[in-house]
């Protein structure tokens, strides 16, 4: 079986989705499927990673072709049209991530065009959040004149959680709908690098119960909420120390500095950047406690990572895998405010037991249910009843 994936970007600056799809990719290619990577890259970063545009590249047992995106707004490429014309028809399947965006409905219309199925994982953007936030007119207008034909017409709709799968139920999409988790490689986590290796570099935290946040810089993240918690926690907890990991909008970053100094907590808080490798691991092992305050998240790979690592995690009720582990014991959830953050750290700060019976829970929970292996069959089954019921082109 040939499945041809569509995304219309694989940096990692733009968060979880580009983080996931190789994974899934992955998964795939261990259940014998050949899997083919289509996705828009600048000229700045093709140049920086020596990609030549339309060209076969070969990471981990698949292979991708990148062309150049010639607009920001809408990551439109032209060339990646043209290929996709050219080629759709040389796959059994399309699986498109994303929706309003050039390569997603592209992609779509290409692969109905040419008489092959296509599913589409909307990443979350069909929520209420989802479709209010940023542009949210042009979302509205364009939701109802291109997105839901397309949505309507595809051979399945890819949620990776029941919450988004429910979120959306409102819009009465056609298509059917099929919930499959991510998952990531659990071997990196199964024994941790020593937390002094993430210490070393960042000497502030020793001696300090630390509390992570590991995930991009967005407004929807919610850092706003925790780090207003966490100046009213430094109060009563003077040993505590905010890490602040990831990458993000060089303004929204500087907004987010400049309130660390309003609130007096600019001498307690680390920002790393973005972690990778062993520094990110060890950032988990040297981690007392791991927070995503999200607004919204249609999964949470993230946290999933802090999870599979066994920090004790606290998540608010917009992060779907942070409810459905809640309800197995695996981490705490709370509303997207900063009283109920306020006490649920600080009850989870003082806890020691507590904090170990939620992260060995979660890394429990992580090991059975989100390995690459269980993603992998249950894309595969999908596909193949998918293609079961498709009509001989």
């Amino acid at each position: 079986m040939r499945v041809l994936h569509v995304i219309p970007s694989l940096d990692k600056r733009d968060g979880g989705p580009s983080h996931a799809l190789p994974l899934m990719a992955r998964s795939l290619t261990i259940q014998g499927i050949t899997v083919d990577v289509v996705t828009t890259i600048t000229d700045a970063d093709a140049g920086a990673q020596d990609i030549e545009f339309g060209k076969r590249v070969e990471r981990e047992g698949c292979t991708l072709f990148f062309f150049k995106r010639q607009t920001h707004f809408y990551k439109a490429s032209l060339p990646l049209h043209a290929w996709l014309r050219s080629h759709v028809k040389n796959y059994d399947l399309v699986h498109i991530h994303a929706l309003f965006s050039f390569a997603s409905i592209s992609a779509a219309r290409v692969a109905r065009a040419r008489g092959v199925p296509y599913i589409i994982r909307p990443l979350g953007l069909l929520n209420a959040y989802g479709m209010q936030q940023r542009r949210r007119r042009v979302k509205q207008w364009s939701f109802r004149l291109i997105e839901k034909p397309l949505l309507d017409s595809a051979a399945a709709i890819h949620y990776t959680s029941t919450q988004e799968r429910d979120e959306a139920a409102h819009l009465q999409i056609k298509a059917p709908a099929h919930v499959i988790p991510l998952g990531i490689d659990l071997t990196p986590f199964q024994h941790l690098p020593a937390a002094e290796v993430f210490k070393e570099r960042f000497p502030e935290t020793r001696g300090k119960q630390v509390i992570l946040f590991l995930s991009r810089l967005d407004p929807k993240k919610g850092l706003e909420l925790l780090m207003e918690a966490f100046a009213m926690l430094q109060e009563t907890n003077p040993d505590i120390h905010l890490v602040i990991a990831g990458g993000g909008n060089e303004e929204y970053t500087k907004e987010l500095r400049g309130l660390a100094a309003r609130l007096a907590i600019a001498n307690k808080t680390t920002w790393t950047g973005q972690l990778d490798g062993d520094v990110k691991l060890s950032a988990l092992a040297a981690a007392t406690l791991f927070v995503l305050p999200s607004h919204s998240e249609n999964f949470g790979i993230a946290l999933l990572e802090a999870m599979a690592a066994g920090v004790a995690c606290l998540s608010t009720r917009g992060v779907a895998l942070a409810v459905e582990g809640a309800r197995q014991g695996a981490g705490m959830v709370v509303t997207c405010e900063i009283e109920t953050l306020v006490m649920a750290m600080k009850r989870m700060l003082v806890d020691g037991a507590l904090r170990a019976q939620l992260g060995e829970s979660a890394r429990r929970m992580a090991q059975e249910q989100f390995s690459l292996e269980a993603t992998g069959a249950a894309l595969t089954s999908l596909y193949q009843k998918i293609l079961l019921m498709e009509p001989a082109a």
